[in-house]
């Protein structure tokens, strides 16, 4: 499991819809809509707590453009592809991370439209990586934009969060430039795995 910073997770799928309708089966709770993105994708909701959620990302319907976030270009069944952490200081902790070996990427802006039409704007860091999974998380800061998780969106219960990797140690470097703690057990190649508690029970999200 992480730590206290744990933004959210990221679980792609390749039809948004299609991908909803799974989840709400499988789970017992039905996400809810959070908006749509400049890049061609759109989310889905739900939350664990006050200050991380789980976002459902894929290609938005209303959309034309065909995006390549997360895999999704390429992406043909669901999977946990990232996940996000909130740094006190997004800046200093870029700063920092790169001092120690490992470069975040640079900071850039993103927003979303809710469906109430309201502009969400906040600040993350983005590297061009070509890994259609990524154990190392991505830096988030909302600035004055109210956190997703504090808005009124179903809950789940994150049970456990880990992270499966060739090279252990490496990632485990990587996530220390970050201040992040993770669980992380080797195997043959990256992976994300989340146990979610559901009105159904357990669910695993890999």
């Amino acid at each position: 499991m992480t730590d206290r910073h744990l933004d959210h997770l990221v679980y792609a799928v390749p039809d948004l819809l299609a991908g909803v309708e799974d989840f709400a089966a499988r789970t017992g709770v039905r996400p809810v809509r959070g908006g749509s993105h400049p890049g061609g994708t759109a989310n889905y909701l739900v939350r664990f707590g006050p200050t991380a959620y789980l976002e459902i990302i894929g290609p938005d319907p209303e959309s034309e453009v065909r995006p390549r976030a997360f895999g999704l270009a390429t992406l043909t069944e669901p999977r946990l592809a990232a996940w996000a952490v909130h740094p006190q200081d997004l800046d200093k902790t870029v700063e920092l991370a790169r001092e120690r070996g490992y470069d975040p990427g640079d900071v850039q802006p993103l927003s979303r439209r809710t469906p109430s039409g309201e502009l969400l704007e906040w600040r993350l860091t983005r590297r061009e990586d070509p890994a259609a999974i990524r154990a190392v998380p991505f830096l988030i800061d909302w600035g004055t934009t109210t956190h997703p998780a504090a808005t009124d969106l179903p809950r789940l219960g994150l049970v456990s969060f880990a992270a499966v990797h060739p090279d252990p140690g490496a990632l485990r470097r990587d996530l220390a430039a970050l201040d992040v703690t993770l669980d992380v057990t080797e195997g043959p190649e990256p992976g994300l795995r989340a146990v979610v508690d559901t009105p159904l029970g357990h669910v695993t999200l890999s």
